[in-house]
C-alpha cells in the first residue's frame, strides 16, 4: 500500500478520463527506511509527524474549480440535441437504469473490499475498520516481496470526478514513501467497480524491517474524502505464519 514501486500496469474495470484527469504519479523515497533505524521499531502515531502530511493537505486543497454541481438528471437532459454528448454520456453511464435516477446531488462512494496481491500467496483480505484509526497492525509483508493493492468499491446516486487514492507512509516518523494514483471518473451503476493498483515491492535489508504507520485515502475532485484511514503495518524476513498473521 505505498512502498517502492516494481513498475506493472493497473487492472482498470470502469470508465476513465474526464475533464481535469491527470497520468498517475508516485514519489518513491523507501530506500531511506534502512537509515531510519532498525527491526522491531515500536508503533509511531500519525500526530506530529514530519510537515510533509501538512504539504499533502494543502495540495489537495489546490483543486480546479468545477462550477456548481448538478443532479444526474438534469445532466441528461442537457444538450439533448448534441448526438455526440449524447453518445458520451451513454458511454458513460452504461447500463445505468435511467428511470432509477434520483435528484441527489452528492455522489456516494463506497468502498467495499481491500485486498493484497502478492505471487504465489493467498489474498490478505483486510478488513476495513469501523474505527479509521488504530495502533493494531493492520496486515504484514515479507521484505522483498511483490504485492499490489486491489479494491472494490460503489458508486451510486451522481457520477464522481477525479477520483484518486494517496497513500504515505512513515517509519520512526519518518515520511518514506508516498503513493498518488488516479482512479477516474466514474458514473453510477449497479455493479461495484474493481482495481488493481502498479506491482511495488517492500524494502528488504535489517533495517527495513519493523513497523511503519501510513495514511490511506480516496478522494475526488470536489475535495470530498470517501474513505481515509490511518492504520500500521510490519515488514518481517519471512511471511507470518497462519496463526500469527
Amino acid at each position: 500500500m505505498g512502498l517502492e514501486e516494481d513498475g506493472g500496469t493497473a487492472g482498470k474495470d470502469g470508465v476513465r478520463g474526464g475533464a481535469g484527469e491527470e497520468p498517475a504519479t508516485k514519489e518513491t523515497v523507501a530506500e531511506r527506511s534502512g537509515e531510519e533505524g532498525g527491526e522491531g521499531d515500536g508503533k509511531q502515531s500519525l500526530e506530529g509527524q514530519d510537515e510533509g502530511e501538512e504539504a499533502d493537505d494543502v495540495e489537495d486543497e489546490e483543486r480546479l474549480d468545477l462550477g456548481p454541481r448538478l443532479t444526474l438528471k438534469h445532466q441528461l437532459e442537457m444538450d439533448k440535441e448534441d448526438e455526440s454528448l449524447r453518445r458520451w454520456k451513454e458511454k458513460l453511464l452504461g447500463s445505468l437504469d435511467l428511470a432509477s435516477v434520483g435528484e441527489k446531488l452528492e455522489p456516494e462512494v463506497k468502498i467495499l473490499s481491500l485486498s493484497i496481491l502478492s505471487p504465489g500467496r493467498p489474498d490478505i483480505t483486510l478488513a476495513i475498520p469501523s474505527v479509521p484509526s488504530s495502533k493494531r497492525s493492520w496486515f504484514t509483508l515479507k521484505e522483498g516481496s511483490h504485492y499490489r493493492l486491489k479494491f472494490s468499491f460503489s458508486v451510486s446516486h451522481n457520477i464522481v470526478s477525479g477520483l484518486r487514492y494517496t497513500n504515505s507512509v512513515w517509519k520512526a516518523g519518518v515520511k518514506v514513501d508516498s503513493t498518488k494514483e488516479m482512479l477516474g471518473t466514474f458514473s453510477p451503476r449497479q455493479e461495484p467497480y474493481v482495481w488493481e493498483l502498479p506491482e511495488e515491492t517492500t524494502p528488504s535489508g535489517i533495517f527495513a524491517r519493523g513497523s511503519y504507520s501510513a495514511r490511506s485515502k480516496f478522494v475526488d475532485d470536489d475535495g470530498k474524502s470517501h474513505l481515509e484511514i490511518s492504520y500500521t503495518f510490519e515488514i518481517r524476513k519471512e511471511w507470518p505464519t497462519s496463526a500469527s498473521s
